[in-house]
């Protein structure tokens, strides 16, 4: 494999996992914490509303798990393709 196809498909699958961690993070950040707020308030956990857990709590600890990941991911993928040092 040529070293610009190797790169070329390196950026493809990054960007991939990108998207879906971006998806991830819109989802817990603004669907849950702004445009569900009502319907999840109904639920409760740890004493606060649910929804008010995911727009000042949940999406921090989502982000910071969402950051572990990519780490992992793209750990893996310098390994399949031999950036890795």
């Amino acid at each position: 494999m040529s070293n610009d196809n190797k790169a070329q498909k390196y950026w493809k699958e990054n960007l991939v996992y990108l998207g879906i961690l971006l998806a991830v993070w819109f989802l817990v950040s603004y669907v849950f914490g702004i445009f569900l707020v009502e319907p999840l308030n109904t639920v409760k956990i740890g004493g606060a509303k649910l929804g008010f857990w995911f727009a000042q709590q949940g999406s921090i600890y989502v982000f910071v798990i969402l950051i572990y990941v990519y780490i992992a991911l793209m750990n893996k993928l310098d390994k399949k393709y031999g950036y890795d040092s």
